[in-house]
């Protein structure tokens, strides 16, 4: 039996390229892939696969939201986050939203198969790293003043600070989430207060310098 695997990312050369690393495995089989949250929610229930591997950054809705939705409807479909951002400030929202597991993009192929199944076969997956940073939280351990604050985003305020370090404007931030300006202007504001920031420059700069830091 070959468990299916249904791939949701924005970017196709990356699909096709894991659909190839999954589809050599004897016990696993790419049953589908979808380019967006829309898509992925049309398709999930014709294809019924085993595992959903859901990237974070999506045009429109993003993985998060896809991985809530998507637990919402399918109860017992296993879901792995895969993502080139920071596991400290997404492995746990993706962990609460419903996924199973979560690993970064610059992973092997080998640590990405292992984790795939280590997912489909009913456990959850995160790196030794994260584990460690659970462990310290729980223990109520002193955390970064400034990573706390971050960590307080919701998950679209997190979204469009990440978006803002990457250089995109209101109106870009606004179509390409598929918001009005008037909400991404809420939500900056909203995120200028939690981080206690005095200007737009001193946000741009905080961005700027997180997403820096995640690469």
């Amino acid at each position: 039996m070959k468990y299916k695997i249904f791939i949701v990312d924005d970017h196709a050369v990356f699909r096709d390229g894991l659909q190839r690393l999954v589809n050599l495995e004897p016990d696993l089989s790419v049953c589908g892939q979808a380019g967006d949250a829309e898509e992925a929610l049309e398709k999930a229930p014709l294809l019924n696969p085993d595992l959903t591997i859901v990237d974070v950054s999506l045009e429109g809705t993003n993985g998060i939201d896809l991985t809530k939705s998507l637990r919402a409807r399918f109860p017992k479909m296993r879901i792995l986050v895969l993502s080139m951002h920071k596991e400290m400030l997404y492995a746990e929202r993706a962990l609460r939203a419903g996924a199973n597991g979560y690993i970064m993009k610059r992973e092997s192929g080998e640590t990405l198969i292992a984790a795939i199944r280590q997912v489909v076969s009913g456990h959850t997956y995160i790196s030794q790293e994260f584990n460690a940073h659970l462990l310290e939280k729980l223990s109520n351990q002193k955390m970064e003043p400034q990573g706390s604050a971050i960590e307080s985003l919701t998950d679209r305020e997190l979204e469009i600070f990440r978006m803002i370090g990457q250089g995109y404007g209101t109106k870009q931030i606004a179509d390409k989430l598929h918001l009005s300006m008037k909400t991404v202007i809420f939500h900056r504001a909203n995120i200028r207060t939690k981080l206690n920031l005095n200007s737009t420059s001193e946000l741009v700069q905080l961005a700027i310098h997180s997403d820096s830091s995640e690469k």
